[in-house]
């Protein structure tokens, strides 16, 4: 494995057990939707014999579970959780005013090829 994850598949699907684990402890409804769709996702791949999707695949897995820690951090510090808000309402408000973007234009396009029809 050449600059890709050094986990096994077993040791990810492990440390994605324990996260469920850590997350929703006990037999909760959360705790086993979350064990059923760990479990669900690795028996769907299980067969994968190409290399390149292996290792998207644990790396998928692995930016999971540092997301996951990520966010755990920014709810137990202050300043941390500021920044990741800021973050957070940063990305949204751009996604919309892309979207506003995309929208006008296509309005615009639109009324130009209406317009080239008269």
């Amino acid at each position: 494995m050449s600059g890709g994850v050094n986990r096994t598949s077993l040791q990810l699907f492990r440390d994605c057990l324990r996260l469920v684990k850590h997350i929703a402890p006990g037999e909760s409804a959360k705790g086993v939707a979350l064990r059923a769709m760990v479990k669900t996702e690795f028996r769907k791949n299980k067969d994968e014999e190409d290399e390149g999707k292996i290792e998207v695949q644990k790396s998928a897995a692995v930016r999971a579970l540092a997301n996951y820690m990520l966010y755990e951090s920014g709810t137990k510090d202050a300043k941390l959780g500021k920044a990741m808000k800021r973050y957070h309402d940063t990305s949204i408000n751009s996604a919309i005013k892309a979207k506003e973007e995309g929208l006008n234009a296509n309005k615009n396009r639109v009324a130009d090829d209406g317009a080239g029809d008269k």
